[in-house]
């Protein structure tokens, strides 16, 4: 046979491996960026304790009391003043547009009821889709406001006579006040399946033709590159489709999700998020060389669309620089537009914004794919 077993042999096969790798740059690109990737967004991107969250505040009464009360709120570090809003319907429509987590309103004759003892009331909606972002903010409430106005009511009068607490907070967890996860959780599972199976799909559909040698009948017909992606994306547009009606059957019969938003702004954001996630898949075919390294992109991204759009941890609780990443990725626009309509009401005038940067995202995308395939035409 060959003998005894032979270190010289092996060392041989050792450098034909790391010779093999070193061609292979993405493969291990993917090999060292995954695990950095996975450290810096564990490690400064998440947090389960969100701080300073957009709050809008409706002013229906002011005065010393009130002014206290808002510097309060804005010490305190889970609320951030940063809208103030002249009717509920305005209220409203911050919350379910994600423009504010809580709103505050200041009722009328509010100061003349403190000073008289009578025990106002103090609201406080609170978007209550995600419980871990707003439960702790509505923990903490009632004693912000009781700490802002007691020194005011010091040396009063009435300071005796005072009911304990001197004002009454009301606490609305509007869309899920039972706090149940899956109301949460599963909207936002749509776009991540989604995400998953048309990115992973795509990208393996043109490096499979590129492994069986079949592109160069592609390459032999007059089909444009547009036309070849078109007709490449096609059928998993309707996959697509079919993956959303099954999940949203499911999620009512199994988990007792609502859906109480408009339909035709529901099927217009489901079939643009697509057909964004297959133009994605279609670009990294043009990068990828074989089915796996096509794999190893789909998990590269699939993994920030996870971790930084507001599915599992509290977008409003990442860092800056996390948000401005998560706001390029389609996922977190389409898991703010699906928890809108199925849980908010939403209806097309609310969810504007976001479908604009899915529309934005996909003509960057797209292009790029085109230019890209036709590169691997040349």
């Amino acid at each position: 046979m060959n003998g005894p077993f032979s270190l010289a042999r092996v060392a041989a096969i050792l450098r034909k491996e790391f010779t093999q790798m070193r061609r292979d740059r993405l493969t291990f690109a993917m090999m060292i960026g995954i695990p950095m990737m996975q450290l810096m967004l564990f490690g400064y991107a998440i947090n389960t304790d969100p701080r300073h969250l957009p709050t809008a505040v409706e002013l229906r009464d002011d005065g010393p009391a009130t002014r206290a009360i808002l510097y309060a709120l804005e010490n305190s570090d889970f609320f951030a003043v940063t809208d103030q809003v002249t009717h509920g319907g305005e209220a409203r429509d911050a919350i379910v547009r994600a423009e504010a987590q809580f709103v505050v309103t200041v009722p009328e004759n509010f100061e003349r009821d403190l000073m008289r003892g009578t025990r106002p009331q103090l609201l406080l909606d609170a978007d209550a889709t995600d419980p871990v972002a707003s439960s702790a903010a509505t923990g903490a409430f009632a004693q912000i406001v009781a700490s802002a106005v007691a020194p005011l009511l010091e040396g009063t009068a009435l300071e005796g006579d005072l009911p304990d607490p001197a004002v009454e907070t009301v606490i609305h967890r509007r869309y899920n006040p039972a706090g149940r996860t899956a109301v949460n959780v599963v909207p936002g599972l749509l776009g991540i399946i989604l995400t998953m199976t048309m990115t992973l799909m795509t990208s393996i559909a043109l490096t499979r033709e590129i492994e069986r040698g079949t592109l160069e009948t592609l390459l032999a017909t007059p089909a444009r590159p547009a036309e070849v992606m078109a007709g490449k994306i096609a059928p998993f547009v309707m996959v697509g489709l079919v993956q959303t009606a099954l999940m949203l059957g499911l999620a009512h019969l199994l988990f007792r999700v609502p859906f109480t938003g408009g339909s035709l702004a529901f099927g217009l954001s489901v079939g643009l998020f697509i057909l964004v996630n297959l133009s994605i898949g279609f670009l990294f075919s043009t990068l990828a060389r074989n089915q796996m390294q096509a794999m190893q992109l789909t998990f590269f991204f699939f993994l920030p669309s996870v971790l930084l759009s507001g599915f599992v941890f509290p977008f409003a609780g990442m860092p800056a620089w996390a948000q401005v990443i998560g706001q390029g990725l389609p996922n977190t626009h389409f898991i703010r537009i699906v928890r809108a309509v199925m849980l908010k009401a939403a209806d097309l005038p609310d969810i504007v914004q976001p479908l604009l940067s899915l529309a934005a995202i996909l003509v960057v995308v797209a292009t790029l794919a085109v230019l890209r395939y036709r590169r691997t035409l040349d």
